[in-house]
């Protein structure tokens, strides 16, 4: 069986609610010597994207979204223990993460975090619907080298703005390196707050965040 196929089977599962067939997929991945980040990838990540339009479209709602979070989470636990860097003692850097106010999803957000985990960050999880006067507190207290932000759904845009401007305000802004990620997220938008980043995947964002370390 090809890794397309092992992909194209855990999708399907994913979307049907199958978390039995979604872990044994995963599981033939990791038999099969399927790199584990690429199957997230190409399988767990377009399985999300899947379950996130049909949410914006109303075909899915919130039972469904926690039935996929149970999944990604059985999932990540297959997958975690073959993932290169996992259970790393250094550390490379502060992370704090969280999703803008007014979004209630943490599926993405969660997946990053357990990749920042895995390659030596230490993460400061904020949850979702995260307002901008958190985000400031939790800057100017733990003084964390990274902060993420997650926007998952349009609505959410404006708070990101907001934080970047509550972070401006607090004479803080300069202390941190800013990365948002999230599906109505583009480059324009980044450069629009003043953002340091855009994460186009959470592979993509756990490789910028690795540059700003030096690692």
């Amino acid at each position: 069986m090809t890794k397309e196929k092992i992909a194209e089977d855990f999708i399907n599962a994913a979307v049907n609610m199958d978390i039995k067939s979604a872990k044994g997929a995963c599981k033939e991945a990791i038999a099969k010597g399927i790199d584990p980040y690429e199957f997230i990838e190409m399988a767990i990540t377009k399985a999300l994207t899947i379950i996130g339009d049909k949410f914006e479209n109303e075909e899915f709602f919130l039972p469904e979204l926690f039935m996929a979070a149970e999944i990604v989470k059985k999932s990540m636990k297959i997958l975690e223990p073959h993932i290169k860097g996992s259970g790393k003692k250094k550390n490379l850097g502060k992370v704090v993460i969280g999703t803008a106010k007014s979004d209630m999803h943490d599926i993405g957000k969660n997946i990053v975090s357990f990749f920042l985990e895995a390659e030596g960050f230490e993460v400061i999880d904020l949850g979702v619907d995260v307002p901008a006067e958190k985000f400031v507190d939790v800057v100017r207290n733990e003084k964390p080298d990274i902060l993420a932000i997650s926007a998952l759904i349009t609505l959410t845009m404006p708070e990101v703005s907001n934080t970047m401007k509550a972070l401006e305000n607090a004479n803080i802004r300069n202390q941190v390196k800013v990365i948002i990620g999230g599906a109505p997220i583009t480059q324009e938008f980044v450069e629009d707050i003043g953002a340091d980043a855009l994460a186009l995947n959470a592979i993509d964002g756990v490789k910028k965040c690795k540059r700003w370390v030096g690692a």
